[in-house]
C-alpha cells in the first residue's frame, strides 16, 4: 500500500517542467532518481538511478563525472516523493518527465529513462520482498508465540 501523503502534484510537475536538474528521493529505497534535462546535439537528457550523496557538493561532483561535457547546473532541485516509484506514472509526474526527455529528440534517452524507472521499481520490489522475509530488517513482533 502506498503512503497517503498529500503532495502538491501541480508544484512537482512545474518543478520537473522548469528545472534543468532534479533529484527525486523515495521512501522505500535509498536510491535517487536523477533527472538532468540538459541536452546538446551529442548528449541527450539523462534519467538515472543514483546512490544518495552526503552533500550538495558531492552531488555536483557526481554529476560532473556523469556528464563531463556539461558545466555545473545553476542549481539542483530535490523532490521528496513519499510514495512508491510506480506512483510517478499514476499521478502524471512521469508523463512530465517523459515529455521533457522526448522533446529533446534523443530516442536513446527516452529508452534509458524508461529503463531507469523500471530499475527503481525493481529495487523497491526487492526491498519489499526482503522486508517480508526479514532479510536485512528486524521485526517488532515475532510470528511465533513466545513463552510468558
Amino acid at each position: 500500500m502506498d503512503n497517503d501523503f498529500n503532495i502538491d502534484l501541480i508544484d512537482i510537475a512545474s518543478t520537473v517542467r522548469t528545472n534543468d536538474v532534479v533529484t527525486i528521493r523515495f521512501v522505500a529505497v535509498g536510491h535517487r532518481l536523477l533527472l538532468d534535462f540538459r541536452a546538446t546535439e551529442i548528449d541527450g537528457p539523462m534519467v538515472k538511478v543514483v546512490d544518495p550523496v552526503k552533500s550538495v557538493e558531492e552531488r555536483y561532483r557526481n554529476l560532473r563525472k556523469l556528464r563531463p561535457r556539461f558545466g555545473p547546473p545553476e542549481r539542483i532541485v530535490a523532490i521528496w516523493w513519499p510514495r512508491f516509484a510506480s506512483s510517478l506514472e499514476s499521478t502524471g509526474i512521469w508523463k512530465e518527465v517523459m515529455e521533457r526527455v522526448s522533446d529533446s529528440g534523443h530516442v536513446d534517452a527516452v529508452r534509458t529513462a524508461e529503463e531507469a524507472l523500471a530499475e527503481l521499481i525493481g529495487l523497491e520490489r526487492a526491498q519489499q520482498k526482503d522486508a517480508v522475509r526479514g532479510e536485512g530488517f528486524r521485526t517488532l513482533w515475532s510470528a511465533s508465540p513466545s513463552r510468558r
